[in-house]
């Protein structure tokens, strides 16, 4: 069996996918990671606006780990997320708010994570556009 590295959670957003793409090349991952793309990323699969796709994210976790052995989460999000203006719902929206949720939803996913896979190793990215 193909040994698999890594699962990547990244956005659905056309003009992020050659920077992803790049990214993972980089680290030397490609041909070697299960792969969940949805709108926001990481935001996607927490923030309450959201909810009905929570489940089918960590289903998908669990389904990677289960047939690929990943050992490690690559959450990518990316700036400039129509996701997280979506997920506001606020006139005021701006680089700093959209930071901050960034950062809520990685620490959304850490917290799920260590009582759910203690020994899944994460990382989390935030890209430009």
């Amino acid at each position: 069996m193909k040994k698999f590295e890594a699962m990547v959670l990244s956005c659905i957003d056309p003009r992020f996918q050659t920077k992803v793409y790049k990214y993972l090349k980089n680290k030397k991952l490609l041909g070697k990671y299960s792969s969940f793309t949805i709108a926001g990323a990481g935001i996607g699969v927490t923030h309450k606006r959201f909810r009905r796709w929570h489940s089918t994210f960590w289903d998908n976790l669990d389904t990677s780990i289960k047939l690929h052995r990943i050992k490690k989460l690559i959450v990518i999000n990316h700036k400039d997320c129509g996701a997280a203006k979506i997920a506001n719902k606020q006139k005021k929206f701006n680089a700093s708010i959209e930071d901050r949720m960034h950062k809520v939803s990685f620490k959304n996913i850490k917290i799920k994570l260590k009582k759910k896979y203690p020994n899944l190793k994460v990382n989390f990215k935030i890209l430009s556009i």
